[in-house]
């Protein structure tokens, strides 16, 4: 499976009341694939606030975008969690979905070994004949998956991709050892083209909401050789990239990309707790950036 080189880690957007709003979420599908360029969507991942998601709202949410993308754009099911079971259980449920692949967090909060973590992901990709994408991100996960680890999964005919968020060291080791037709995905927008580099495929990305036809360019500029255009575009979008999580003091993603899409027309609403939306200032610096593009 080709995820493409531009995934889009979409929000979910919602209602004043905290309800999914469906029109919106269309709308936002649409805008990502036809003005944003995404070759594919991750739905219910961390910026879609995955962990505030009740199961039911996950599936529901999967079939919507699959019926929305109409094969235009994959469509990457969020259902990592630290319960091993139950990921297998939603694994299952979303093939039944349509989706065209699966995105899996490393546990979090439970912090197994290294061969608990290859049992994990071993094990819900047996549970499933779709592509996998492993998602490795310590900042939020308090484990890392090492590069021996997911490398050895790389092994496992399924797990096609790996999204990195720990350095840009793992990403070139990891690329130096995958199999062939393993993709390493940055999981990092500032880090994206530095990614490109040492041989990363593309970017699963939080920016490209806001400027993902940019990155898409940025990106096709560097694989046909255009080095210093690339990165003329990588600097342009670089405080776009840095302020969306910094703002100016670190906010939690999704809330800083949800306001800019709300300035921007698309009514995606506010966060749900324990996540809150920008303050005063944090706004103010939003919309700094944004006039800048």
């Amino acid at each position: 499976m080709d995820f493409g080189r531009l995934i889009t880690a979409m929000v979910t957007p919602f209602e004043p009341n905290g309800g999914i709003n469906w029109d919106e979420t269309a709308k936002l599908i649409e805008y990502l694939i036809v003005e944003q360029k995404s070759d594919s969507l991750v739905i219910a991942g961390t910026t879609g606030e995955s962990p505030t998601l009740s199961e039911a709202e996950k599936l529901e949410l999967f079939k919507f975008a699959v019926k929305q993308a109409a094969g235009r754009s994959k469509i990457i099911a969020g259902t990592g969690s630290n319960d091993t079971a139950h990921s297998a259980d939603l694994t299952n449920k979303a093939e039944n979905c349509g989706v065209d692949g699966i995105l899996l967090v490393a546990p979090y909060y439970n912090k197994p070994n290294q061969e608990g973590l290859y049992q994990h992901f071993k094990a819900i990709a047996e549970a499933t004949s779709l592509p996998v994408m492993l998602y490795n991100v310590p900042g939020r996960t308090g484990i890392s998956l090492s590069t021996a680890t997911t490398l050895r999964l790389a092994q496992i005919p399924n797990i096609a991709a790996t999204k990195e968020c720990a350095s840009i060291d793992q990403v070139t080791a990891i690329v130096a050892g995958a199999p062939e037709g393993f993709t390493v995905y940055s999981g990092d927008d500032s880090a994206a083209l530095p990614a490109l580099a040492v041989g990363a495929y593309g970017i699963v990305s939080v920016a490209s909401h806001i400027a993902g036809a940019q990155m898409k360019e940025m990106i096709g500029a560097y694989v046909e050789g255009k080095v210093t255009e690339a990165a003329k575009i990588h600097q342009s979008l670089f405080p776009l990239f840095k302020g969306l999580f910094e703002c100016p003091d670190p906010l939690p993603n999704p809330a800083a990309v949800k306001f800019a899409l709300n300035e921007r027309g698309y009514q995606v609403g506010g966060v749900r707790l324990p996540l809150v939306s920008p303050s005063e200032s944090e706004a103010a610096f939003i919309r700094n950036i944004l006039s800048s593009l």
